[in-house]
């Protein structure tokens, strides 16, 4: 569990250096969009070999799919609430933050964390960390650390509070890394099986909802082929 829970740690940290690349150097929205959309297709890749082709192997297809569709459920409904509640451009660059609630900010940050963390503490229940898994996850967040940091920057946001916020979403992650070592554990059988489902669906919905947006309002339709050439990434990655 100690080990999800660095693991978990670890890829969440890629939020933090984002922060501070975005505070130092004002990176281009071209370049946290192309990375958005390659750490999409990585973690599409890693829900696809580290999640429902292992759901399907103590569990039917209908009942994995059931499954996915209530984590995809779940995530847009809090995704909806935090959006209500001031959250809603909480990756934006342009500095669009300044009109949200900052408690919103936190929350959705802290909520788009979770299944990819939850995820990542699977698989070192299955031996060892999946690499792809953790690029896709760092490849993710980097982005959107930049992003979310660059418009809590222009909205006038003190480098000190965006870096405890930061904090606070890498600490979570880290305990949803080590509850998914805990609750994911594929030996369990169909409930087992269904938790992986239930989390790669929350993991699809998080991409669609926050992160390929943000990317397609920038590369436009290069967004799709970048995706592609991170999932080819995935599985070669997944290959190791």
């Amino acid at each position: 569990m100690l080990e999800a829970f660095f693991w978990g740690a670890v890829g969440a940290s890629a939020l933090l250096v984002g922060a501070l690349v975005s505070y130092l150097f004002a990176p281009s929205r071209r370049l946290i969009a192309i990375v958005m959309a390659l750490g999409s297709g990585l973690l599409i890749g890693s829900v696809s070999f580290d999640l429902v082709d292992e759901a399907l192997k103590t569990s039917t297809v209908g009942w994995v799919g059931l499954f996915i569709l209530l984590g995809a459920g779940v995530f847009a409904v809090g995704d909806w609430i935090i959006d209500r509640r001031g959250g809603a451009d909480r990756k934006d660059a342009t500095g669009k933050q300044e009109d949200g609630s900052p408690l919103a900010i936190v929350f959705g940050s802290v909520l788009d964390g979770i299944p990819e963390s939850f995820v990542l503490g699977l698989t070192v229940l299955q031996g060892a960390v999946s690499v792809s898994l953790l690029a896709g996850i760092a490849l993710s967040n980097f982005p959107e650390g930049m992003s979310s940091s660059s418009g809590l920057k222009a909205a006038g946001w003190a480098r000190g509070r965006v870096m405890v916020m930061w904090s606070i979403v890498i600490s979570v992650s880290a305990v949803s890394s080590a509850l998914g070592f805990v609750l994911l554990d594929p030996a369990s059988g169909r409930t087992g099986a269904l938790a992986q489902a239930f989390a790669g669906g929350a993991l699809l919905a998080m991409l669609a909802d926050t992160l390929l947006p943000e990317a397609y309002k920038v590369e436009g339709v290069l967004t799709g082929p970048l995706v592609v050439a991170g999932f080819a990434l995935s599985i070669s990655l997944a290959a190791l």
